[in-house]
């Protein structure tokens, strides 16, 4: 990053994101092939990762298919416990019988949440956080199955104690190493990444020739965005921007606002 007298430090991040209007937020911002030009605020954060959980699940997922418990072109029959709403209408149903594939990538691209779910009882959570902690990602967790509105999904596997977690510190960590094709399906995630439909957020300050695969989460309690950012000029980065605030139309805008400050300076 060549960012002159702000390459050093958060506040200068702080003050993007205030100016912005992303409030209570934690950023991470790198370029992928110069290790000392990563810039964080607040990564650990315990913010809620909403649909961000959504990538380190396909992770998992694609580290089972690469140890042979299951493949891509596996079936697996929708079923009705996992049945919750989406921001757009879901094409599985109970009884519909999808491949892992077709799942893994309805989860990433559409963040559809009865494929997540479905994804749960496939890997296991348990199972799902020892293989992200194989990843280096020492604070996501996989506690409960996603809902999309109240009341939350039954889920008689959660014992209540604990939410999901997948800091803004780990989601970068994770796009970086799907970038680098750091772990078996790296490649499949990242097409899937680049297929994303909801580009509301980071993508509306993205400049001409830019690319940005990537994930969104959202709730009535918190909006993020993060993924991979390639320019015209060759570089990439790993930008990850999570707030604290409902995701709206009109919060959602505040991302937008915060790449166009940020872009110059990459």
């Amino acid at each position: 990053m060549t960012s002159g007298k702000r390459s050093t430090g958060s506040n200068w991040l702080a003050d993007l994101a205030s100016d912005a209007g992303l409030e209570r937020s934690s950023i991470v911002v790198g370029r992928l092939d110069v290790p000392e030009a990563w810039h964080n605020l607040n990564p650990n954060r315990s913010t809620y990762p909403a649909s961000m959980i959504k990538t380190p699940l396909v992770a998992a997922c694609l580290l089972e298919i690469a140890a042979g418990r299951f493949s891509l072109n596996d079936r697996v029959m929708i079923v009705e416990t996992n049945m919750t709403a989406n921001d757009s209408d879901s094409p599985l149903v109970p009884g519909y019988e999808a491949t892992v594939d077709e799942l893994m990538r309805l989860a990433i691209d559409r963040s559809d949440n009865v494929a997540t779910n479905q994804l749960f009882d496939l890997v296991g959570r348990e199972r799902a956080t020892a293989l992200a902690r194989g990843l280096g990602l020492e604070h996501t967790r996989f506690s409960r199955k996603v809902s999309g509105s109240e009341p939350l999904i039954h889920d008689p596997e959660w014992d209540g104690s604990e939410r999901n977690a997948h800091p803004a510190g780990d989601a970068a960590l994770l796009f970086a190493k799907i970038d680098a094709d750091g772990f078996a399906g790296a490649a499949v995630l990242r097409g899937y990444l680049w297929a994303q439909v909801w580009n509301d957020k980071l993508s509306l300050g993205l400049s001409a020739g830019d690319g940005f695969a990537h994930k969104t989460g959202d709730t009535d309690e918190v909006t993020h965005d993060g993924g991979i950012l390639s320019t015209p000029d060759g570089k990439r980065y790993v930008l990850v921007a999570y707030a604290e605030m409902p995701s709206n139309e009109g919060n959602n805008a505040a991302f937008g606002r915060f790449m166009r400050a940020l872009r110059p300076q990459l």
